[in-house]
């Protein structure tokens, strides 16, 4: 892959100004590629989150959490196959994949620490069937265009806790959000999580703050 499928003018003028020319040069050489590697795969095979971008209709960049269990984001046949869990019914980075394919994503393992990016082409998948991945609203497929690691100097270690409580079961299955006990939204679920929030048990807003800030949101 050439060089110039990732620098542009404004990317080089920055690179002559600041005397990096040859070194971008020789960092694009080194690292970039278009396919996954084994090496790629098993590392995101790892990952139990990743952060997502996109670019909205009026072409300002978003950028989003996912979480899920390890290996929740798979390759298969050299494409990312990430799952659309359950959320707040926003759905902002799917509408903006709807509406521009341009992604990036970030992998990261704060342990070690290492870092993966990758930027491609997202598409919906709404077709798959609703097992591919237990939980999955639906699917997104990614064609990657660029594949880098990048250097770890700056990333700062953390030691994983635990999986969130929320991460959906080998059978989908994921306890009720907090927020959902909120009344001022009940009326705007589903019948089934009206049904499981009526079961639980109505809350507070300052109730339910106090579980965020407890670490239970």
């Amino acid at each position: 892959m050439s060089n110039e499928d990732i620098y542009s003018d404004c990317h080089r003028d920055i690179q002559e100004r600041y005397g990096q020319r040859a070194l971008a040069e020789r960092t694009a050489q080194a690292i970039l590629h278009s396919a996954f590697t084994q090496q790629d795969i098993a590392f995101i095979g790892e990952r139990d989150f990743f952060f997502l971008s996109s670019v909205d209709p009026d072409g300002h960049p978003t950028v989003s959490y996912k979480g899920g269990a390890p290996g929740f984001v798979k390759v298969e046949n050299g494409e990312l196959v990430l799952p659309c869990y359950d959320g707040n019914g926003m759905f902002l980075s799917m509408g903006n994949i709807a509406a521009d394919p341009k992604i990036g994503l970030l992998f990261m393992d704060f342990e070690r620490p290492r870092r993966l990016r990758v930027q491609g082409l997202a598409r919906l998948d709404e077709s798959a069937a609703r097992d591919a991945i237990p939980g999955a609203l639906f699917l997104v497929r990614v064609a990657p265009l660029h594949i880098f690691v990048n250097c770890p100097r700056y990333v700062h270690k953390y030691t994983r806790a635990e999986t969130s409580k929320y991460v959906p079961d080998e059978d989908g299955s994921a306890p009720l959000a907090q927020w959902k006990r909120l009344q001022i939204v009940h009326d705007s679920l589903s019948p089934v999580d009206q049904a499981a929030a009526e079961s639980a048990g109505f809350i507070s807003l300052e109730g339910y703050e106090a579980k965020v800030e407890a670490g239970d949101g």
